[in-house]
């Protein structure tokens, strides 16, 4: 009787674990061969305080066009990346409330054509009547052309 229902129940879990199974290594196979990257696309995006609009990459550096939406007045100081030292950007540039600016980061020793852009952006700016050395961090993720 016992041996019966112990049977059962090691069927049913020995059918259900081999489903599992199968499901898993499909998942793992459509990781490993589909890059999220590929399906997200490209991407900018900064913490709240600062929009990125517009952005591209080609073989001379990035281009980002920044928005203020905030009511303050800015001063952008500086643009770099974080694993990309040869891209970076010190200049001074005036972001009034609810205006855009565009930035060109040069990169040094330029970015291959057809490859993938994808680092951590550092927005270094300072308020007009306020405090001073601030940084809004975000991520990017271009094609560069």
């Amino acid at each position: 009787m016992y041996m019966k229902k112990a049977q059962a129940a090691m069927e049913f879990l020995m059918t259900y674990g081999w489903a599992i199974l199968v499901v898993l290594i499909a998942i793992g196979a459509l990781v490993y061969f589909v890059k999220p990257q590929q399906i997200l696309g490209q991407n900018c995006i900064l913490s709240p305080g600062l929009n990125c609009k517009s952005y591209k990459a080609d073989t001379a550096g990035i281009t980002l066009l920044i928005e203020n939406p905030g009511a303050k007045d800015l001063t952008v100081t500086g643009v770099n990346f974080t694993n990309h030292a040869a891209c970076a950007l010190s200049a001074t540039q005036s972001l009034t409330s609810g205006s855009s600016a565009t930035f060109t980061i040069p990169c040094t020793g330029g970015l291959s054509s057809g490859s993938q852009f994808r680092d951590d952006v550092r927005v270094i700016y300072d308020e007009t009547d306020g405090l001073t050395g601030l940084v809004n961090a975000g991520t990017v993720f271009l094609r560069v052309s």
